[in-house]
């Protein structure tokens, strides 16, 4: 850049700092195109902000692919002066799917590790959800449009136990689940910086993690409105259509 407007490097630094631009980064960004995106959104932020009486709304996703991995050589720990530091080379030693249901009343998560996350593991893991809240609640579950979420089976086995309502999140919406936020803390907390000899000390490391979560849970609160949601997507559509 500097070579072409034929001036220094130092004035083009110098003019972006000034300016507050960082060309080097980027952010990602996508608008769903899911045709029943405001119908899907009001449903949703209505379940957050005005939850129906005698029901519990449970957030559930599955976190797949969760690899086991073992960094070639020890990690140093954190000390003055210094950040803890690990090899970037690792060896892969298996993977684990969580699928992971989060209350927004109390912030309990209920939890379990499956090797796959097909219909079938999805079947047992709303029985185990089934088995672990009270009886005389409704559930009403917000999850996104995987396939196994609307397989033949599962929608008879909803059909067999009505106390259960899913609430299916728009395309590329999956901000709109809050169980999100929690696997985020997850993911910074235990497995990032972790190193996993085997698939089952994965399990018991994220299993650790959901137990201790569930000593002191966070309750995450939702405070967006659809229309102030709508409003900002309308903004950024319109920037967008003026680069056209």
């Amino acid at each position: 850049m500097a070579e072409v407007q034929g001036v220094s490097e130092a004035t083009v630094r110098r003019i972006w700092k000034r300016h507050n631009l960082k060309p080097h980064l980027t952010e990602t960004f996508k608008l769903s195109r899911d045709k029943r995106f405001v119908e899907k959104l009001h449903d949703i932020v209505g379940l957050y902000l005005n939850p129906p009486d005698r029901a519990l709304v449970l957030c559930v996703d599955e976190k797949s692919q969760i690899q086991a991995l073992d960094r070639t050589q020890p990690g140093l720990p954190l000390k003055k002066g210094r950040c803890g530091t690990m090899t970037h080379d690792y060896k892969r030693n298996g993977t684990t799917t969580l699928f992971a249901a989060l209350s927004m009343l109390d912030g309990h998560v209920i939890g379990d590790c499956m090797p796959r996350h097909r219909h079938q593991e999805f079947i047992r893991f709303l029985k185990k959800i089934d088995a672990e809240t009270p009886a005389e609640l409704d559930l009403h579950l917000i999850v996104d449009n995987y396939s196994t979420h609307k397989h033949a089976r599962v929608k008879s086995w909803l059909a067999r136990h009505p106390r259960f309502h899913l609430h299916f999140t728009p395309t590329s919406s999956s901000w709109l689940n809050l169980v999100e936020r929690w696997f985020r803390d997850l993911t910074d907390k235990r497995i990032r910086r972790g190193s996993f000899e085997s698939v089952p000390e994965l399990i018991a490391t994220v299993e650790d993690y959901m137990v201790q979560s569930n000593q002191k849970p966070h309750v995450f609160v939702w405070t967006a409105s659809a229309d102030r949601i709508l409003a900002k997507i309308a903004k950024c559509k319109e920037a967008l259509d003026a680069l056209h």
